[in-house]
């Protein structure tokens, strides 16, 4: 008899049996929704099934005959991947056959791909070339109700693509909140919103039958367009305990409650929930540190981070079922709190608080600032304890605390900066912005701030209209337009091939040094020192991917000797070759410059170019871009914005920090506790301002 392989024959169990999940028992009136209304609203809780089943009930129903594609589109690019992966394994297929997903710089899809998972970005993306999504016969929106910049934009866009195709596209907007009315009632056509009834009403299944057994009715549903159907998801009862007294640091109090629920409450794998990768890093650094001290013969922790900038492989690790007597925890950013689903947890511990992009139309700096959550999402973290069997959630603030939360979330297009927006409307060929169907309208301070720095940077003329070919191109570039214009300005600088490999880095928004526990700090910082350049962050992160792709691809021990994430690495090493292809598809030639072998201790090369070494035209490029983001050191060391009402500081890991520099240009802006740090900053002369942006820039 042939040896009996276990390992072969079993694989881990991401999910339920199909059978057994909430959504099963709709599969009929689902279907059949689908099959009579343009629109259907689901409702329900995260974990009832809808994101991996949904999609597989319409290709089983024939919604992908005549090579159409059932899209589901997520709000972050983790789930996007995580559920592709999930529901590739329920059909039984490799990812990237039956079931792909897309995001941003990274396609795992084939002409064999039926349903497909992709960031509502990457869906607009695709319109810019296909403008009625003609090959989509179903787009399930999920996650709506994060009200994400791009989900709100897609949605605006949906509708209009509805009036051009109301007999053979289905739009599937999934929720998990109680704003399904207003999702309605944003798709109704205007004949659909006579005042029969003033609210769309749910539908129940005595009401269903009775309808199908008649056809469907133009009636008090709320009109031809749509159905909102609720699955009540299981949910067990979740105990919730607040703080007496405020926390002062939440970190270290959520690593003290993971070993009180350790020590002191039943099994039961433990979730939670902090803002950011530098938090998660350092509670999943406390624990292990702590875990060694437990008794020899306890139950061992297993901390396990889940946040975007991690890879595929290691954010599935949270999914796979714990060693033998041993506790799961999970740090996660609110990437858990509704768009995946992990089983087992029965704990969850909530700091209270969560990044929020907020972008100050005066400054027109965008800050990832750490927000308190809105109640609706304290009761979508606490839910996430109830799935398998009661539970408890630990709130690390008080109950009054809790009182004085907002109901839900400001969208994010009320505060973010539009220009990538009113770029990509302006590609679709949507001119009047203003007449544009937005779920929110955003303020007009932040379109007006938008449409001048679009035209500042050559993107949009004096009447508003895309510039060709710089517009259109700008749009095309999966980067966003400060990046695509330093990229397209790069060839009259000479120094396209550089340019592409600083925009490939600062496209990983992860770490590229790394280091495993606190006794590598030194090494990482000597290592850093090693790459740097006088000029700033922008050619230290050149002279780490010319290091990394002349030696450490081929030489393991190059990376781990120079403290080098060789994950990130060869992931830049993909992201530059896909905007190359960009770039190529312009007619735009990239001849590659950098030589290899002459540049052995990872010094950059003075070129010279018009009598300018290549450093200068590197930060001259750069400017061009990114002159909205400049500031000037200030006597003390720290830096303020153009406008000076900001004060700025070098972030610890960017090389200006402690460092001199009369002006700067700056990649992104990060807020922790009461400072606003700025990171990838290069030092550029006042002038280039000027120069490159006379339109934004005038000198008193």
């Amino acid at each position: 008899m042939a040896d009996f392989d276990l390992s072969a024959n079993f694989i881990p169990s991401l999910h339920k049996p199909a059978s057994l999940l909430p959504i099963a028992k709709h599969r009929q009136n689902l279907l059949y929704l689908i099959e009579t209304y343009p629109v259907t609203i689901v409702v329900g809780q995260t974990g009832s099934g809808k994101t991996t089943q949904i999609p597989q009930y319409l290709e089983q129903a024939g919604w992908c005959s005549d090579g159409k594609i059932i899209a589901v589109t997520q709000p972050r690019r983790v789930a996007a991947t995580i559920v592709a992966i999930r529901v590739a394994e329920e059909v039984g297929c490799e990812v990237g056959k039956e079931v792909g997903y897309s995001i941003r710089f990274e396609d795992v899809t084939s002409s064999a791909t039926r349903i497909k998972f992709l960031t509502d970005g990457l869906l607009l993306r695709e319109a810019l070339v296909d403008p009625l999504l003609s090959r989509y016969s179903v787009i399930m929106v999920d996650e709506a109700h994060e009200r994400s910049l791009s989900t709100d934009v897609l949605l605006g866009v949906l509708k209009k693509i509805l009036k051009r195709r109301p007999n053979d596209l289905r739009i599937i907007i999934s929720s998990a909140t109680l704003q399904a009315e207003d999702f309605l009632r944003f798709f109704m056509n205007d004949e659909d919103l006579q005042p029969k009834s003033s609210k769309p009403k749910e539908v129940s299944l005595d009401e269903l039958i009775s309808e199908s057994s008649s056809g469907p009715q133009d009636d008090a549903f709320g009109g031809k367009t749509g159905r909102i159907i609720s699955l009540e998801g299981r949910m067990y009862p979740v105990d919730v305990l607040y703080l007496e007294t405020p926390a002062e640091d939440y970190v270290e109090k959520a690593v003290q409650t993971v070993f009180d629920i350790h020590t002191k409450e039943p099994d039961g794998d433990i979730l939670v929930f902090l803002t950011g990768r530098e938090e998660i890093d350092t509670a999943v650094q406390a624990i292990s540190e702590r875990a060694a001290t437990l008794h020899p013969r306890a139950q061992t922790v297993m901390p396990l981070p889940l946040y975007a900038g991690l890879s595929t492989e290691q954010q599935m690790y949270v999914f796979e079922e714990a060693p033998e007597n041993t506790r799961k925890v999970i740090f996660s950013t609110n990437i858990a709190e509704a768009s995946i689903t992990i089983d087992g947890i029965l704990y969850v511990i909530d700091c209270g608080f969560v990044k929020l992009r907020a972008y100050n139309p005066l400054t027109g700096i965008e800050t990832l600032t750490a927000t308190p959550i809105s109640k609706a999402s304290a009761t979508q973290r606490a839910g996430r304890a109830g799935r398998t069997k009661p539970g408890k959630c630990y709130r690390l603030y008080t109950e009054p605390s809790y009182h004085s939360l907002p109901t839900t979330t400001v969208p994010e297009i009320q505060r973010s900066n539009l220009a990538p927006v009113i770029l990509q409307l302006k590609a679709l060929g949507i001119d009047n912005i203003a007449r544009f169907p937005f779920l929110t309208s955003p303020p007009s301070a932040l379109l007006i701030r938008a449409l001048e720095l679009l035209f500042s940077l050559g993107a949009l003329d004096t009447y508003a209209k895309l510039t060709t070919p710089l517009g259109t191109r700008m749009a095309e570039l999966a980067v966003e337009p400060m990046m695509a214009k330093c990229l397209l300005s790069a060839p009259s600088f000479a120094c396209l091939p550089e340019i592409l490999t600083i925009a490939a880095m600062t496209s990983l928004g992860g770490n590229i040094f790394i280091h495993h526990h606190d006794g590598e700090k030194k090494k990482m910082e000597t290592a850093r020192r090693k790459f740097a350049a006088e000029e700033g962050d922008h050619i230290t992160l050149l002279n780490v991917y010319q290091a990394f792709i002349t030696r450490g691809r081929k030489e393991p021990k190059f990376c781990h000797e120079n403290s080098l994430n060789f994950k990130a690495l060869s992931r830049a090493v993909s992201i530059r070759a896909q905007l190359k292809r960009y770039l190529e598809r312009f007619g735009i030639v990239v001849a590659e410059t950098l030589s290899s072998s002459s540049n052995p201790n990872h010094q950059p090369l003075p070129l010279t170019v018009g009598g300018r070494d290549k450093g200068e035209q590197i930060r001259r490029c750069l400017t061009t871009g990114f002159f909205a983001h400049a500031a000037k050191m200030q006597p003390d060391g720290t830096f303020r914005n153009v406008a000076g009402g900001t004060v700025l500081y070098a972030h610890p890991t960017s090389l200006m920090f402690n460092r001199k520099a009369d002006w700067v240009v700056f990649h992104e802006v990060v807020e922790t506790g009461n400072k606003t740090f700025i990171r990838d900053v290069t030092r550029i002369e006042k002038g280039w301002l000027v120069e490159y942006a006379p339109e934004f820039y005038k000198i008193r």
